[in-house]
């Protein structure tokens, strides 16, 4: 079973536009001495797509070294049968799959492709279910027969916040199935619901708050999870005011954790002003 926090590692870039592998190394050693169960490497906040082949490798060599030498666990985002094979050779926990975007198969076709994927990888798979990016909805009962599938382990739950099919799934959740948050405003109601911790970009900031969130609801300690569910939750509002992970990277720069905030096309750089609310929600959080 998956729990805890699991943080996906943005891509920071230098002033010649190359990856910043000295400064993902510091990110990876940080979050996870604050606590993080775990990293996720190559996912969407980690701009995948606009990284050439051989940085997508320097990437996962790099995190996965981290992740051995700290005992830490690794989801690699993952599609594709060569993909799932880098993530098995590099010892990965599981590997964060997409539930099939643009396309939109229907459930039946989901659950056709997950059954295939996770027959031949030769690692577990966490679906990731994000249907505003996907355009492909997954209903409770969906969700409940990939979790009955051999090999596969879990969901990151991102459907837009919590919905009925949220309630639903969390009422009689699949056992040793995790379901991690994945919308990070909505964390704290996913824990109350009886989630099992959450993969959030928004905890590169305040990783250690975070972890006291879910901590806090796994103890039953309501007094804490009063006092950080709504400053967290503000702080991922701020965070997520543009484009994934722009803001963030934005913040880092400002605390002189990467050497620039920059992007790659077809995202831009974050605004002044909501950098600057978002490091104001940082700096009151501590």
């Amino acid at each position: 079973m998956l729990t805890g926090l699991f943080v996906p590692l943005i891509t920071p870039f230098d002033r010649e536009d190359r990856v910043a592998l000295d400064a993902v190394e510091a990110l990876a050693d940080q979050v996870l001495a604050d606590g993080a169960t775990g990293l996720v490497a190559l996912g969407t906040t980690g701009e995948p797509g606009a990284l050439t082949p051989a940085e997508q490798r320097a990437v996962l060599n790099l995190t996965a070294r981290v992740c051995h030498e700290r005992g830490a666990q690794l989801l690699i985002g993952a599609n594709s049968p060569e993909a799932l094979r880098d993530a098995a050779g590099r010892g990965a926990t599981a590997a964060l799959t997409l539930v099939p975007p643009f396309l939109r198969p229907g459930e039946e076709g989901v659950v056709a492709y997950f059954t295939k994927v996770a027959a031949e990888s030769p690692v577990p798979l966490v679906v990731y279910d994000i249907p505003y990016r996907t355009g492909q909805h997954l209903s409770a009962a969906t969700l409940r027969r990939l979790a009955a599938l051999p090999n596969v382990i879990g969901v990151k739950h991102a459907p837009g916040g919590v919905t009925d099919d949220t309630v639903d799934l969390l009422a009689d959740p699949p056992a040793g199935f995790a379901v991690l948050g994945g919308e990070d405003a909505f964390l704290s109601p996913l824990l109350a619901l009886g989630g099992h911790g959450g993969i959030l970009a928004s905890a590169h900031v305040a990783t250690s708050r975070f972890v006291e969130l879910i901590e806090a609801w796994e103890k039953g300690d309501l007094t804490a999870v009063r006092a950080l569910t709504g400053p967290l939750g503000a702080l991922s509002r701020a965070l997520f005011a543009e484009p994934n992970p722009t803001v963030i990277k934005g913040v880092l720069h400002a605390q002189g954790r990467i050497p620039t905030a920059e992007v790659r096309l077809p995202l831009l750089p974050a605004s002044a002003a909501h950098v600057e609310e978002a490091v104001r929600r940082a700096t009151a959080l501590g």
